[in-house]
């Protein structure tokens, strides 16, 4: 074993023990209910009287008090922690020095000055939070918390601006570390793969193991501070020529290519694992740098793409079929009406607007369509995909390429299309049942 393994396995085992230590030393000074000296004992953190090791005592007994909390709890601690704002008095005084400076000089110093009274309180509790042990991955899920809370409530919107900031300057990628993840490495991290997969869930071990094989990637950041927390990971599939379904990449018994005959890297996955670090991007840098990695150690591959879900287009759909805004030409409309007629209408399902029966008869294609693609497993019948298959393609293809985000003018309205394009990539391809499903999702 390494000198560098040795001393890494040393530095986990002591930050266990500390971690411990902190929750023994929290449990003298913790609540498990609602404390109604929380303000005070905030404020005693801030004061950092007896010394740092009293500060990090203070502040780790605030924090398991935190963890204990049911949700009213929570949100009151956080109602709490926020009120730590910013002195106004001490701020309008230094916006005055600001404006009666006589020179550049004199307004450099002011202004700094002034930065420091408008830095509130709550920042020097964050940070104290962030110097106990496991404090950056509290103060992480302390974020999701408040993301879920914060709606409307400006004093948690505020907390909520300040911690961002925080974490956006801690998680910097320079401070990332990038690492592969293969059937090899520890368990606890295995394990996390399985909790965070979001886009394809890993049903079993072998699944698992299928998506490390040799001819699979899997690349993970890892913050110093969570070296057991995977923050984002991305999982490449190494193949010949441009897949064009996801179900032939997860497929456990397809036999194992050799990687050094592939020609195409495939990025079918990509997670991101800390709700609490939503909004501080990582997704771009992961995956230049596996791109990196992979035309290092793979000079054959000619390729780069994903093959992603498409989770906006049933919605948009819905909704431009319940608004009567579909473009369809006439050749579709005959097509579709010739592949269900009036006749065979069938009650429309949950969450599908049912036609207006007053509608004029032009809108009795949107109407076909609309029966067609509510039979449960429609896509498998071939003489309905041979009408869908070409107006399913031409209306995903103005979904993805022409539909703007509501109110945000050059922003894709699909996320993870939006995702991609923003990133550099291009639109190669549309892969009719390249994820069909049985419970009505469109399969492209």
């Amino acid at each position: 074993m390494s000198d560098v393994a040795v001393q890494a396995g040393l530095l986990d085992r002591a930050m266990r023990r500390m971690s411990t230590l902190w929750r023994d030393m929290a449990a003298a000074v913790g609540v498990s209910e609602p404390d109604p000296d929380l303000a005070a004992r905030l404020a005693a953190c801030l004061e950092a009287r007896g010394g740092e090791v009293s500060a990090r005592n203070r502040a780790a007994g605030l924090a398991e008090a935190y963890r204990t909390l049911d949700a009213g709890g929570r949100t009151d601690f956080l109602r709490a922690l926020a009120s730590f704002d910013s002195d106004a008095e001490a701020v309008a005084r230094a916006m005055e020095k600001v404006a009666a400076a006589a020179d550049a000089a004199e307004r450099a110093v002011a202004t700094a000055r002034l930065r420091r009274a408008l830095e509130p309180p709550r920042i020097r509790l964050l940070t104290a939070f962030a110097a106990i042990p496991d404090g950056v991955k509290f103060l992480v899920d302390m974020r999701a918390d408040l993301l879920e809370r914060m709606d409307g409530d400006k004093l948690l919107q505020a907390l909520e601006t300040d911690l961002k900031g925080l974490l956006a300057a801690w998680f910097d990628v320079g401070f990332l570390e990038l690492r592969r993840i293969d059937w090899r490495s520890p368990a606890i991290i295995l394990e996390k793969l399985v909790q965070y997969e979001a886009v394809h869930r890993i049903r079993s071990w072998r699944d698992l193991r299928n998506r490390l094989e040799s001819d699979r990637r899997c690349y993970a950041f890892f913050h110093p501070r969570m070296p057991e927390e995977p923050l984002i990971f991305v999982e490449v599939a190494l193949v010949q020529g441009i897949s064009d379904s996801v179900q032939r990449l997860l497929d456990e018994k397809a036999p194992v290519l050799d990687p050094r005959v592939a020609d195409t890297a495939v990025f079918y996955s990509i997670n991101n694992c800390q709700r609490g670090l939503d909004g501080i991007s990582f997704g771009n840098f992961l995956i230049k740098r596996v791109v990196g990695l992979l035309s290092d150690e793979f000079r054959n591959l000619k390729a780069f793409c994903t093959l992603s879900p498409i989770p906006g287009f049933r919605r948009w759909l819905d909704g431009a079929l319940a608004g009567g805004a579909l473009p369809l030409s006439e050749e579709e409309r005959k097509a579709l009406l010739a592949a269900s007629p009036p006749s065979l209408a069938l009650p429309a399902p949950e969450g599908i607007a049912a036609p207006d029966p007053a509608a004029p008869r032009s809108d009795d294609a949107t109407a076909a369509l609309q029966r067609l693609i509510a039979r449960r497993g429609w896509s498998r019948e071939e003489a309905a995909a041979k009408v869908l298959e070409p107006l399913l393609i031409r209306l995903c293809a103005r979904y993805l390429a022409k539909e703007d985000a509501p109110g945000r003018a050059g922003r894709a309205r699909d996320p993870v299309a939006h995702f991609h394009l923003s990133n550099g990539a291009r639109i190669e391809r549309l892969n009719w049942r390249a994820g069909a499903r049985a419970d009505g999702e469109l399969p492209l």
